[in-house]
C-alpha cells in the first residue's frame, strides 16, 4: 500500500536527518609543546579557558537554529512527490505548511535526533489532513436508532465502477457479525444488472432484497425497504443507488429523491483510490449535493500512490470510514489514522 510515495516520504525523511543533524566540529591541530626541563616538584596549572572561537562553534552546534533556506529544497521535493502521488493541491499546500511550520525556526542540541525529528514532523503534518473535527461511529448511530425502535437508513452513492454494491455486502457482513439484523434495498433500478448483482451477494452473505422492476422510482424502493424493516424488527436499511457521474443531472436529482423519502441517517460516499484526486472530486460533489456523512475507499491494498487516502477527508470535511482491502466480504477495515501512517512511515 502506498509503496511510491512511502519511497518518497523515506527520501525526504532522510534528507530532513542530514539537515538538521549537528555538524562536526573541526578541532584545531595540537600546537607543539617546547621541551620543559623536568622539575622535581612540578605544579599543576589552572584549566586554559576555551577559546572564544571554539565556544562560539560549540553554541552555534549546541543551539542551531533552522532557517527556512535550510529546507526550501527539501519543501520543493516533498511538494513534487505528494503532487505526483495525486494528492489535491490545497492538501499539498497544508502539509507543507505543516512540515515548515515544524522545522523552521526549531533549536536543536546534540541531544536531539535528527531521524526522530524527520519523523516526528513528516507524520504530524500527514496525520493532521486526515483527521476531522466531528468523528462517525456507524455502530453508535444503528444503536441509537435501535434504542429508539427504529432501524437506520443508510444511503450509500458513487459513480459506476467503484465497488459500491460490493461494499453494500461488505457492510452487511460486517453489521451482521455485531450482531444486527439487514435487509438491502435495491434502487438502483437504472440498469437490471445492478439489481441481480445485489441479488446475488445478498444470497451469498443470507439477508432479504427489497426490489421492483426495472426502471421504476428509486425512492419507492427504499421506501418500501424501510417499511418491511419496521415491520420485521429489522436494524439496518442499506440502500444500494444507481451509479451515476457527478455530471449526470437527472440521476443526480433521483439520488435527491431517494434522500428526500428515505431520511437516511448516515450517506456514504463509496470511492476507488485507484482514481486518486478524481475521487476527491467525485466525493466533494456529492458531498454539495446531498451531504455525505463520510467515504470509504476500495481498493486500497492495490493503490501505490495515496493520493485520495491522504485527500478525501480534509477537502470534504468528512472522515472515511472503512477501507476496502481485498474481495473477500470479510475486507472491510474500520478506519485509523495509524493505517495510513504505518502504511507510509513503517519499515
Amino acid at each position: 500500500m502506498f509503496e511510491k510515495l512511502k519511497n518518497k516520504l523515506k527520501q525526504i525523511k532522510e534528507r530532513i536527518t542530514r539537515k538538521v543533524a549537528p555538524e562536526p566540529v573541526q578541532e584545531a591541530p595540537p600546537e607543539a609543546k617546547p621541551e620543559v626541563p623536568p622539575k622535581i616538584t612540578p605544579e599543576v596549572p589552572p584549566p586554559k579557558r576555551p577559546s572564544k572561537g571554539l565556544r562560539r562553534a560549540v553554541k552555534r552546534i549546541v543551539h542551531r537554529e533552522l532557517a527556512p533556506g535550510d529546507i526550501e529544497d527539501i519543501v520543493w521535493d516533498l511538494q513534487v512527490g505528494l503532487l505526483e502521488s495525486d494528492v489535491a493541491v490545497p492538501v499539498v499546500d497544508h502539509i507543507i505548511e505543516r512540515v515548515k511550520a515544524g522545522l523552521v525556526g526549531r533549536k536543536l542540541g546534540l541531544r536531539d535526533d535528527p531521524k526522530k525529528i524527520a519523523d516526528e514532523v513528516l507524520r504530524e503534518a500527514i496525520k493532521e489532513v486526515l483527521k476531522t473535527e466531528k468523528e462517525v461511529d456507524l455502530l453508535k448511530v444503528v444503536d441509537a436508532k435501535r434504542a429508539e425502535g427504529e432501524p437506520a437508513v443508510i444511503v450509500f452513492v458513487g459513480i459506476n465502477g467503484t465497488g459500491k454494491t460490493t461494499t453494500i455486502a461488505k457492510m452487511t457482513r460486517y453489521l451482521m457479525g455485531h450482531g444486527y439484523k439487514v435487509v438491502l434495498a435495491a434502487a438502483d433500478t437504472f440498469r437490471a444488472a445492478g439489481i441481480e448483482q445485489l441479488e446475488i451477494h445478498a444470497e451469498r452473505v443470507g439477508v432479504d432484497v427489497i426490489k421492483q422492476r426495472r426502471g421504476s422510482d428509486a425512492a419507492a424502493v427504499a421506501y418500501d425497504a424501510i417499511a418491511h424493516a419496521k415491520a420485521r424488527g429489522l436494524d439496518v436499511v442499506l440502500v444500494d443507488t444507481a451509479g451515476r457521474m457527478q455530471t449526470e443531472v437527472n440521476l443526480m436529482d433521483e439520488m435527491k429523491k431517494i434522500v428526500r423519502v428515505a431520511k437516511p441517517d448516515m450517506i456514504i460516499f463509496v470511492g476507488d483510490a485507484l482514481t486518486g484526486n478524481d475521487a476527491v472530486e467525485q466525493a466533494k460533489t456529492f458531498d454539495q449535493t446531498v451531504g455525505i456523512t463520510g467515504s470509504i475507499l476500495c481498493k486500497m491494498d492495490a493503490d501505490a500512490r495515496g493520493g485520495a487516502a491522504l485527500s478525501i477527508t480534509q477537502v470534504t470535511g468528512k472522515p472515511i470510514l472503512f477501507l476496502g482491502t481485498g474481495q473477500g466480504y470479510d475486507d472491510l477495515v474500520e478506519f485509523k489514522p495509524e493505517i495510513i501512517l504505518n502504511a507510509l512511515f513503517g519499515d
